[in-house]
């Protein structure tokens, strides 16, 4: 048995999430945001003040990506790092007004990647496939 990679669910939603990166990458690049930073910002305006091991949990990635992610976000004047009042060893994570201004047309950008994507779906169709990959997240987890 050959190896087909158009019968590959790895192969298939790495395209998938590649495609759906290209989009939203070319939707938030005027706004002065990138794909690698888009991830930490949706949680963090979801609620501000986490530590970067929390954020970390939180987008399940590796500390030295997300130690170069805060790094340039900082850089671009999206978060500011502020030393915990209770922990003097661990520094919050908070956003600046400029982050919080653009959290409207940010998600809007992405919302519409996602409905560009789906539109091909029925109403039924996209709560089964939003389903399914929930379910094989919570597999490889």
């Amino acid at each position: 048995m050959s190896f087909s990679k158009d019968d590959s669910a790895g192969y298939l939603v790495n395209h998938l999430a590649r495609l759906f990166a290209r989009e939203l990458q070319a939707r938030i690049k005027p706004l002065g945001l990138s794909i690698g930073t888009f991830p930490a910002l949706l949680v963090l305006w979801e609620g501000d003040g986490l530590t970067q091991r929390e954020l970390i949990e939180r987008l399940d990635i590796e500390q030295p990506t997300m130690a170069n992610t805060l790094t340039r976000m900082e850089r671009d004047g999206l978060i500011q790092r502020r030393q915990d009042p209770t922990d003097g060893r661990a520094q919050r994570i908070w956003l600046t007004e400029p982050a919080r201004a653009l959290e409207g047309v940010a998600t809007a950008a992405a919302e519409s990647v996602n409905s560009q994507a789906l539109a091909g779906l029925a109403a039924d169709e996209r709560v089964i496939f939003l389903g399914l990959i929930r379910k094989v997240i919570a597999g490889l987890q």
